[in-house]
């Protein structure tokens, strides 16, 4: 049976044109720099985000702990959102790689505050780890957009307190499409980032991360360090390029999809949902039905070649891609009616 797989954007496959670049692609020893389709993706990536340079990583969970590694020594403090990716999803990597505290700041959802960022910096007794890095995401984890102006303050106030900023920018051109914006005007606001291609971008594999040409000269080295030397990988690196060149100007198609499956789903009076949540290709929503009826919810979806994941927090979060249609969410409302009837 033909799946349709709302979990994440993270499933997305490939285009027939990646897998045509990927299989007739130019490769060499990217240890020793000389894949040139490597080299060729890593140039478009920094001059598409506006930094110096850019490397090729396996995941955006590498970029992120590259960002936290080449920065920082042992023993510093690192300033996160308490629900961010960075806190939450990476496996306390970056206790175990490079040997710093985080410090999780409680921010309002769906929102980032320089005033409690910059309350959160340490001071200089004797007794607290030095504050080196500030980490910073959009979209959120929530799927929800930093406006321009607060990245700019927030920004600016890591500046003046002498810390760096590094970018958890897995969907960062989720988040300029949906504001307006050139990918420039956000990653502008951050020394290093990290960005997904195998999210929305639909390459099988990899990120990138990118900064100033010493910061990502030292992350080249910390990259391989961790394994991430992947020798002939132009033909990963291939499928990262149609990524970046061509898929970003769809994505608005996805949030669309996502909003007209909110409005769907609000009309079912079981459903409790946020339209305004709603700014990219996510839509989180509760249900109310019984613990034992919402666990079982994915398992009575999968007979009808549906894929969704179980709740997390009490919550359930449908995703948008380029491998969801109109028709396919029609038929996933469709069979959740009938669900809500059992």
């Amino acid at each position: 049976m033909c799946s349709i797989d709302l979990r994440s954007d993270t499933v997305t496959l490939p285009t027939q044109a990646m897998r045509e670049a990927m299989a007739c692609a130019a490769v060499g020893d990217d240890v020793y720099g000389d894949d040139p389709t490597v080299n060729e993706l890593e140039a478009t990536a920094a001059a598409m985000l506006g930094k110096e340079a850019a490397l090729f990583v396996s995941s955006g969970t590498m970029g992120n702990q590259l960002g936290i590694m080449s920065q920082t020594q042992r023993g510093d403090e690192v300033i996160v959102g308490r629900d961010s990716h960075i806190f939450v999803h990476e496996v306390g990597a970056a206790a175990v790689l490079a040997g710093v505290t985080l410090n999780p700041v409680p921010l309002p959802r769906g929102s980032v505050d320089a005033a409690l960022l910059e309350a959160a910096i340490r001071s200089n007794d004797i007794h607290e780890p030095p504050t080196r890095l500030l980490c910073i995401e959009n979209a959120l984890a929530h799927g929800r957009l930093v406006p321009e102006a607060t990245m700019r303050e927030v920004y600016a106030m890591a500046q003046r307190r002498g810390l760096a900023v590094h970018l958890d920018g897995a969907r960062i051109f989720n988040a300029a499409i949906a504001l307006g914006l050139h990918v420039q005007a956000l990653t502008q606001h951050c020394d290093t980032l990290s960005c997904c291609l195998s999210k929305g971008l639909c390459a099988p594999v990899g990120a990138i991360f990118a900064g100033s040409a010493t910061v990502v000269a030292r992350a080249r080295k910390y990259r391989k360090m961790l394994g991430g030397g992947m020798r002939q990988c132009g033909i990963l690196a291939a499928a990262g390029l149609l990524a970046l060149k061509d898929m970003p100007a769809r994505l608005a198609q996805d949030h669309a999809h996502a909003h007209a499956l909110a409005e769907r789903l609000q009309a079912l009076p079981e459903l409790a949902l946020d339209r305004a949540s709603v700014e990219i290709n996510m839509v989180f929503c509760r249900i109310d039905k019984p613990v034992a009826w919402q666990q079982a919810l994915p398992a009575l979806l999968l007979e009808q070649g549906i894929k969704i994941n179980g709740a997390e927090g009490g919550e359930f979060r449908f995703v948008t891609h380029n491998d969801v249609s109109m028709a396919d969410i029609e038929k996933f409302v469709a069979a959740l009616k009938l669900a809500l009837q059992a």
